[in-house]
């Protein structure tokens, strides 16, 4: 069987070069006499893997020195309890904005740890926008301000980076390295890792030095920043294995030409694919059209009856999980990083002929 065009919002593709790279290591990685899945974390041939993840992530995302770069366990979701945890630093407060399901998930977590103020919320609209940077009401005593740049359910994304005078946090988990970004001008970034850079597993965190100077020392170690940074992500065994595959993830975005390349093919894609959209009477997209997601694209039909069989005969032709988020039905169409740009334009394809017979 020939392998399908996964529109997943997660565990995503990968690009068959690196699935391939990874069957001829399996076994023998480098002549090593074994898989990276059977190396030590503390020998010399995993280090060496881990150091290069490093470097490689800093190349490619232009991260400066004064912020470590950690790799850690537990989602982005273990994320939403641990930036309270580290970053409060004696304060009381934090801002949050709400603009969908994600940040929503993050709002809760917080609120277990300190006050949130929601500075800006787009759940009145049916998150279809966010409100004006104008109108957010920011708590200047605030210890940060927290947002997600990707929301996958709604298809919401920021297209710039809020000037808001506290330490910015951004959940990227769905558009990290999808587009050139200054990584000085947050406080710490995190990302899950099975949307753009590889399996799922694996959580990375970019957190500026500052920022680690006053940590809890009432904190479990493996939930500190600061320890982890210590101890280079190893106070416990790491997915290593994991590890591996971002790095050869983070090869396979080099040689295409790094972020700046990878977000010209995402624009590609993603302004066809509205398009198709915006030109059709059967598909519709309600999203603020300068807040769509480049990475996340739901629509629904005007006639939902003709939903099970779209998504049957996407699936017959090697398309498959494009059915939207239960919370909000229709249809969505992840088209992360290693999505090729041809498997968007069989997908419009389809979606004209589908509307042609119906």
């Amino acid at each position: 069987m020939s392998r399908v065009l996964n529109f997943s919002a997660g565990p995503s593709m990968l690009p068959e070069v690196v699935l391939n790279r990874a069957k001829d290591e399996l076994l023998n990685w480098q002549n090593s006499g074994q898989s990276v899945m059977e190396m030590s974390h503390r020998g010399k041939s995993f280090l060496s893997i881990a150091q290069k993840l490093e470097s490689s992530l800093r190349s490619v995302m232009g991260i400066p020195d004064n912020y470590k770069v950690l790799f850690l366990q537990g989602g982005a979701t273990a994320q939403f309890a641990m930036i309270p945890m580290n970053l409060l630093q004696g304060k009381q407060t934090a801002c949050y904005i709400n603009s969908g399901a994600w940040s929503k998930k993050a709002i809760s977590e917080a609120k277990k740890y300190c006050e949130v103020t929601v500075s800006a919320s787009g759940e009145d609209g049916g998150y279809s926008t966010v409100p004006a940077v104008e109108q957010w009401q920011l708590d200047d005593q605030a210890a940060y301000l927290h947002y997600t740049s990707n929301e996958t359910i709604n298809g919401v994304e920021f297209s710039f980076i809020p000037e808001v005078g506290l330490p910015l946090v951004a959940d990227m988990s769905s558009n990290i390295l999808s587009r050139v970004l200054d990584v000085n001008k947050f406080g710490l970034i995190y990302a899950g890792s099975q949307k753009n850079m590889g399996p799922a597993g694996v959580t990375v965190v970019i957190v500026r030095d500052d920022l680690l100077a006053a940590q809890n020392p009432a904190l479990p170690s493996v939930f500190s920043y600061a320890q982890q940074a210590a101890s280079d992500s190893m106070l416990n065994t790491p997915a290593t294995y994991n590890w591996y595959l971002l790095s050869l993830m983070l090869d396979w975005l080099e040689d295409l030409g790094g972020v700046s390349a990878i977000e010209k093919i995402n624009i590609s894609k993603s302004d066809k694919l509205y398009q198709a959209i915006d030109d059709s009477a059967l598909y519709e997209n309600n999203i603020d059209v300068g807040y769509r997601s480049r990475m996340n694209v739901p629509f629904v039909l005007s006639n939902p009856d003709l939903l099970p069989e779209f998504l049957l005969k996407a699936s017959d032709n090697g398309m498959v999980e494009l059915k939207g988020h239960r919370s909000v039905g229709g249809v969505r169409a992840s088209i992360y990083n290693a999505m090729p740009e041809k498997g968007v334009d069989k997908l419009i394809q389809f979606m004209k002929e589908f509307e042609r017979t119906h």
